[in-house]
């Protein structure tokens, strides 16, 4: 396995529906307070601003853990453990220069190498045209995670989606919506960045969960959609912008038929000529269709 990715969790062959899903919050699954505080949180957040104004903070569900039950046995298949926790903690835990150091140091105090972090929950997408290709999209340079490098569609669950403000408590969302928020976020997201219509959209299927080791072991849960459009419908609905047009700047179409053949590797690509699926496969460009670049 590419050591840019580990694999939490492997859903049963087929994957999960939403109502096979469960979700618990609780303050007790939020990360721990920083040795010597979270001032270095505030430090660089300020400087990502500085370099990056357009950014935003906004709170996110935290993974803690996931649990499969025993294939058979009745009711949801999969409990998620959720906290929250926040865009800005983010970047300044995950994507820290201390970040080793604070898995290191969650380790050591807690038992738990992600103790610190804020480990937000992401989605991403296989998506698949009806004529048999998978759709990935080239990150633009405004964003802040893996500019300019290969993704497949995807986000993260919102919990403004659910209780608008910047601080919600976890007693106020519901275990059920949380889980309905995952499911519909990656539909959202891929309505969002590619701009495809949400009926021309299956219902997701959750394939499963893996940590994306350059990001000091975020999650990211993977789904499959199935889209009825071909990859030409596709890509003329991406090609006249969607919503968050700005967050990409090009399409790329690979034959679902070669995904077979592909071993498992990281988040987003760095290598050519292959391209990253967040934290499932790597598929290679040669032969894929490239537009909007």
């Amino acid at each position: 396995m590419d050591p840019e990715v580990s694999l939490l969790l492997q859903c049963p062959p087929g994957g999960l529906p939403e109502e096979q899903v469960r979700a618990e919050l609780s303050p007790a699954y939020d990360r721990r307070p920083l040795p010597g505080g979270d001032k270095a949180i505030t430090a660089i957040w300020e400087s990502r601003l500085r370099a990056q104004p357009w950014l935003f903070d906004a709170p996110k569900f935290r993974l803690h853990s996931a649990t499969l039950v025993p294939t058979g046995s009745p009711g949801p298949q999969l409990l998620l453990h959720l906290g929250l926790t926040s865009y800005r903690d983010f970047l300044g835990t995950n994507w820290a220069s201390s970040a080793a150091w604070l898995r290191q140091q969650g380790a050591t105090d807690w038992g738990d190498k992600q103790a610190y972090l804020a480990d937000p929950l992401g989605v991403g997408a296989a998506l698949a045209t009806a004529d048999g290709f998978l759709v990935f999209l080239r990150r633009s340079g405004q964003v802040a995670e893996a500019p300019g490098l290969v993704d497949v569609p995807g986000g993260h669950p919102e919990p403004k989606a659910l209780c608008p403000g910047d601080s919600p408590l976890h007693k106020d969302l519901p275990g059920e919506l949380v889980v309905h928020e995952l499911f519909s976020s990656v539909l959202q997201e891929i309505c969002d960045e590619v701009n495809l219509p949400l009926l021309t959209l299956s219902r997701p299927l959750l394939l499963g969960i893996a940590r994306n080791e350059t990001s000091a072991g975020r999650a990211s849960a993977e789904f499959y959609v199935q889209c009825s459009l071909s990859s030409e419908q596709v890509r003329k609905h991406y090609m006249s912008g969607g919503p968050e047009a700005h967050e990409s700047t090009g399409i790329i179409f690979v034959e679902t038929q070669r995904a077979p053949r592909l071993r498992t590797c990281g988040h987003s690509s760095r290598k050519k000529p292959e391209v990253r699926m967040s934290g499932s496969h790597c598929l290679p460009t040669e032969g894929a269709e490239v537009a909007g670049d």
